[in-house]
């Protein structure tokens, strides 16, 4: 059965007209209407119900409706589909990104991959660690943005990207604000404010404070880093925050950087081994190696 019928019973019902609906699939008012009534013959019901003026669905016809709906929908996702694998630099890309990460790398680095692939659509996904794995197993995703490293199966492929340091947050009232580096040691009498486990921040912060003996305050975790920037402005504690989340207007805030090496995060794009577009991704990782705290 050719699809189009579809369309033009899809067009008769949104305009309650054949003249119209045949100017809008561009296609003359006989052809559109025998199409239809050709239609109807062989499903063995009308669709529509007729006079000289007026056109409308019949009960039939408003239940059959969504579901030829649901086939065009799925055969346009097809050719979609097929336009994405043939050429993947003219389709879709959906890429996922962490939320302490989404919002500082995404604006930074959009000019370059809009740069790089003009014709390219690109769709955001902004989702904590273990959901952006959960779409990405599912194939909602083509690739994501996460922390490394990464215990994942061995379905998935890691691309490092880059190592971006981790920064002390104080209130800057404190003596702490006053100093040009600090130690992690340094901050070992101060409450530490983390956010929510789920995040993969709270345990990268907490994988570089657990040797220095930092005590984490178990009475609050934070849903983001906003949360955390504030709850450091007003004094009731101290947090890290990644280099590139540094806001130097909020001024109740001071960052001052950390000696120690391991104060730091690793972040890759990860794929499925069986994704389609390996070569495509592989573009989009050479042109984001670079340094994140850096102007692009």
């Amino acid at each position: 059965m050719n699809l189009r019928i579809y369309e033009y019973i899809l067009a008769v019902a949104r305009t309650g007209h054949f003249g119209k609906a045949a100017d809008d699939c561009n296609v003359s008012q006989p052809t559109l209407s025998q199409q239809i009534k050709k239609y109807e013959d062989y499903i063995g019901m009308p669709i529509f119900e007729r006079d000289n003026k007026n056109v409308q669905l019949t009960r039939n016809g408003k239940e059959l409706l969504p579901y030829l709906k649901t086939v065009l929908d799925a055969n346009k996702t097809l050719r979609q589909a097929v336009q994405n694998l043939k050429n993947p630099e003219e389709g879709r890309l959906y890429l996922g990104a962490f939320p302490t990460l989404a919002p500082f790398y995404i604006p930074n680095v959009l000019p370059r991959l809009n740069k790089a692939f003009p014709k390219l659509n690109l769709f955001w996904v902004e989702e904590r660690s273990p959901d952006l794995i959960t779409l990405l197993k599912n194939g909602e995703i083509d690739a994501a943005f996460l922390a490394l490293p990464l215990d994942t199966s061995d379905e998935f492929e890691v691309m490092p990207l880059f190592q971006e340091k981790l920064v002390a947050a104080v209130p800057a009232s404190s003596s702490l604000a006053r100093q040009k580096i600090l130690s992690l040691k340094d901050l070992k009498d101060e409450p530490l404010l983390l956010l929510e486990d789920s995040h993969c921040l709270s345990g990268q912060a907490l994988e570089a404070c657990k040797w220095a003996g930092l005590k984490n305050r178990h009475d609050f975790r934070a849903t983001s880093i906003e949360t955390l920037r504030h709850m450091v402005g007003s004094g009731l504690g101290i947090t890290l925050v990644p280099e590139m989340a540094v806001n130097t207007n909020f001024e109740n805030v001071t960052y001052v950087p950390l000696k120690e090496s391991n104060a730091q995060r690793t972040i890759g794009l990860v794929r499925r081994k069986t994704s389609p577009i390996k070569g495509m991704l592989d573009k989009v990782v050479d042109l984001l190696k670079y340094n994140p705290t850096k102007e692009t």
